[in-house]
Order: structure tokens, then C-alpha cells, then sequence
């Protein structure tokens, strides 16, 4: 894999609109106790018909552990339209792929990703879990396994489902998530709005005070807001 230690904005790369074309999807076979039960089999079927859905119209990567990826292989064949599924061997802990997979950004001509740090949605201060040491490693390893060059944004902590973007500048994110103790403490507002304009490109965030009550993840936007065309 290709770390890049410049910045996607001085490379003159910024994310996309969430609703532009994109080339795939990428999930993570279910399987951790603590989210799915004791028997994730439920969780499992429906991710599959998910797949099933989005396989219509798109590829789908599908990543799976070592100790899960047979079962996730079968699972994967068995689907219509299976042909479009490539499972590939990488760890997680749990199955958020948009919170700990890489944010991808483009110049209108190649996809680069950004690794940022991911602490279980808080850390020691109120996070969900104590391990969370192979999601953190996911991102570099998914662009590794795609080729694709990634960005290495250092010690910030961020997941993917806390920043939303109309793809022309403008960022929505929420206070409640973005400013808690549990995620960059040593940060001033300012810092971290400078952090996310050197990394995504853009030019404008919308701070929300607050999102879904108690929703595990300090309230992410991703949960309340949702641009459908430029803002």
C-alpha cells in the first residue's frame, strides 16, 4: 500500500457528495457477540439480503476475518447475482464499515482514501468496547487490498458516519460527536474544523448541537441529516 503523508487538500483531492456515482460497496460479514447476540445469524441474513439489493446495481467488497471468512465466502455464493461479490481476508472487530473503513477522496480522476483513528466510538472515556485494535487497522488494509494510495491522518480520531458532505464544500457534522472527550480532547473546535478542511477539502461546516439522544456514538449526523443535493 501507498501512505501518503501530504494532505488530500493540498493534493487538490476532497471527498464526494455521499449520493454521487460510486464504483462499489463495502460491508463486514456480522459476527461480534456484544452487537448481534449470541447468535448472529439473524444479522447475517440480513446483511445478505442487503447484498442482495445493492448487488442490482453495483459490486460489493465484503471483508471477513480469518476464523469467519468460509462461512462468509458461502454466504456470498449462494446469493443471486454472487458474481459481484469479492470477500476479502481482513479483520475487524465489529461490522461498521462506514465508521472504520477509509473516507475516500478524488480529483475527478483517481480515488485516494484517508486513515484516520478509530477508538470503539469514544475510547476509555465511553467507548463500546475495550479492543478495537484490527478495526483501527482496517482502513490502511482496505486500501491496500484495492490498490488504492491512503492518506495517514495521524493521532484524529473519526468515523466515517460523523461527517456528511454535499461534495462542493459544505460539511455536516454534530458537536455532541465531534467535540466529545472521548474523540480528539486535546483539540479546540478550531484545530479540528482545520483538520477536516486540510483532509476532506472543504470549505464550509454546518456544526449541529446535537443528533439521535443516546444513540451509542455520542450522535452522529449520519442518523438525523443527509444532504440530497449540493448545499
Amino acid at each position: 500500500m501507498q501512505l501518503l503523508h501530504s494532505t488530500p487538500a493540498a493534493d487538490h483531492f476532497s471527498m464526494p457528495a455521499e449520493f454521487s456515482p460510486h464504483a462499489a460497496t463495502v460491508l463486514i460479514w456480522p459476527i461480534r457477540p456484544g452487537s448481534w447476540g449470541t447468535d448472529p445469524s439473524s444479522a447475517q441474513q440480513a446483511f445478505c439480503q442487503v447484498i442482495e439489493r445493492i448487488l442490482e446495481s453495483e459490486p460489493v467488497f465484503l471483508l471477513a476475518g480469518k476464523a469467519n471468512i468460509q462461512e462468509a465466502q458461502e454466504a456470498a455464493c449462494r446469493l443471486q447475482g454472487h458474481n459481484g461479490i469479492t470477500v476479502l481476508p481482513i479483520e475487524s472487530d465489529d461490522a461498521w464499515a462506514r465508521d472504520v473503513g477509509p473516507t475516500f477522496v478524488t480529483n475527478r480522476k483517481q480515488v485516494r482514501g484517508i486513515s484516520w483513528r478509530f477508538n470503539a466510538w469514544g475510547g476509555r472515556t465511553d467507548g463500546l468496547y475495550a479492543h478495537w485494535e484490527k478495526d483501527d487497522a482496517l482502513a490502511p488494509a482496505l486500501c491496500g487490498a484495492l490498490g488504492c494510495p491512503c492518506y495517514d491522518a495521524g493521532d484524529f480520531v473519526l468515523e466515517g458516519g460523523s461527517i456528511h458532505t454535499d461534495g462542493e464544500g459544505t460539511l455536516l457534522t454534530t458537536e455532541s460527536c465531534l467535540l466529545s472527550a472521548g474523540r480528539n480532547p486535546n483539540l479546540s473546535r478550531k484545530q479540528i474544523e482545520k483538520k477536516l478542511k486540510t483532509f476532506l477539502g472543504i470549505q464550509k461546516i454546518l456544526w449541529l448541537p446535537r443528533g439521535i439522544y443516546h444513540d451509542e456514538t455520542n450522535e452522529h449526523v449520519d442518523n438525523i441529516c443527509a444532504f440530497t443535493a449540493p448545499g
